[in-house]
């Protein structure tokens, strides 16, 4: 959307929720005079001024204004995309905008603001945030050989730790492009997976290039970061979360259920039809099932399989976008673009590719544009944490899925972040955040991660 056209939407959008105002004033005008008339320029002046406001510096629309635009947003993209439910929470500079929950958990249970949801690949950049706390502190550095604390893996005497964090180390992802792995976790959903089953997906032995010299998404990663954390400091991921993330940033909904697919009450509930094609149903017949249990031990490292709630995840995005837990120099280059324009295509990896505005990769964060983000999709269920630094916007979306949204075999697509996008350009309408006009066609493992860069 481009600053014109956005700073336009939003004029209209204020200006519909100021109706109910005008039509009180000016039935208060005709009963008490010239005061209630000037009632009624005052509305139609701000009206009028609202939407150039939001983008000059210093100046916003009403917070009334926008939290009515921003969930106007959400009901229609909730129409649009056949989505369940979502839970929307926006901030400016720490004060909020709106927090909202609307739709069914299930059927009959209305969804709302406490509920507990996946935390995805946010926690990636919890770990991420942990490694640079290392580094800060000179117990370790990013061009620290892997080999130093896990000299069993292949190929770690010639990967970093920071090729890990970057995702250019060259290692095979277990997940996106691997048929016996997704057969398999999609056999049995529930199965709990330790990080060395995950690994023995990943052909560790062969990698897809020299590390350091292209780029591809790879869960196993950080797998293996994880991994290394705990021997370097000899405490477990969770209990490093506790002491290093948790609790300087109060996330008191945020936990590791400890190796089972629990989440704490209340729970929004999801549901799935991308194992459709797996179990040979007919795009004829129905196929709808509970997803909300499924064991997401595959996703990430031990210990950092959280869940959390829609608060937890705008005080992640605000602590994570400005370094909160950092220092001033490990924030700058955990967020710098550095690898913009950087990769290339490789045949048989369905993520190796050339990283852009749309799409470039920090350290453990996702770059859109002016944006800093993270967007999971799995197992029926979508979200997104994101910052945008100049204006302090920070914005977290989860969502789950009607049946509807589920193609013919099955694969499905991050709701989650489309409405993110559209909430940014109407925020700020001056630096939106980038939109691609053709979204990537998505296999089911790439539907499940909700992160394939086209």
């Amino acid at each position: 959307m481009e600053p014109a056209q956005a700073r336009w939407r939003l004029r209209q959008e204020v200006c519909r929720s100021t109706r109910g105002l005008l039509a009180q004033a000016r039935a208060a005008a005709g009963r008490q005079g010239s005061r209630s008339r000037r009632i009624v320029g005052a509305v139609v002046a701000a009206c009028l001024a609202a939407a150039p406001a939001l983008a000059s510096p210093g100046r916003t629309v009403s917070d009334s204004a926008q939290a009515d635009a921003i969930l106007r947003i959400v009901r229609s993209r909730m129409a649009s995309d056949h989505l369940r439910a979502v839970l929307v929470r926006v901030t400016i500079d720490g004060q909020e905008v709106v927090t909202e929950a609307l739709g069914e958990s299930m059927t009959g249970v209305p969804a709302t603001r406490d509920m507990h949801v996946r935390n995805g690949a946010i926690a990636i950049s919890y770990v991420a945030t942990l490694l640079l706390q290392l580094v800060d502190e000179k117990r370790v550095s990013l061009d620290d050989k892997l080999s130093r604390w896990l000299p069993e893996i292949p190929n770690a005497h010639c990967v970093t730790l920071g090729q890990l964090a970057r995702m250019t180390s060259g290692y095979r992802d277990y997940v996106i492009g691997n048929s016996a792995f997704e057969k398999t976790v999609y056999a049995n959903p529930f199965r709990q997976f330790t990080p060395q089953e995950l690994l023995s997906y990943a052909n560790l032995q062969s990698l897809w290039y020299e590390p350091g010299t292209s780029w591809n998404y790879a869960h196993t990663n950080y797998i293996l970061l994880g991994l290394a954390l705990e021997k370097i400091t000899g405490m477990t991921i969770p209990q490093l979360m506790q002491e290093r993330i948790f609790d300087p940033l109060q996330l008191r909904n945020t936990r590791d259920p400890g190796g089972t697919p629990s989440i704490a009450e209340p729970v929004l509930h999801a549901f799935s039809s991308e194992r459709r094609q797996l179990l040979g149903i007919p795009p004829t017949t129905r196929f709808y099932e509970e997803s909300t249990f499924w064991n997401p031990s595959w996703t990430i490292t031990r210990g950092a399989i959280q869940y959390t709630t829609i608060a937890d995840m705008v005080t992640s995005a605000e602590a994570i976008g400005t370094g909160r837990l950092v220092s001033p120099e490990m924030h700058r280059l955990q967020i710098a673009p550095t690898l913009r324009g950087f990769g290339k295509p490789i045949q048989g990896c369905e993520t190796c590719t050339t990283l852009d505005d749309f799409y470039t990769y920090g350290i453990g964060i996702v770059l859109s544009g002016p944006w800093l983000l993270q967007n999971p999709l799995f197992s029926g269920q979508a979200g997104v944490m994101a910052y945008l630094p100049s204006k302090k916007i920070a914005i977290a979306v989860a969502v789950t899925f009607d049946e509807a949204a589920f193609d013919k075999t099955g694969p499905y697509s991050n709701g989650a972040d489309a409405i993110f996008r559209e909430i940014g350009a109407v925020l700020a309408p001056d630096e939106p955040p980038p939109v691609r006009l053709r979204p990537p066609s998505r296999t089911p493992a790439a539907a499940r991660r909700g992160r394939v860069p086209g």
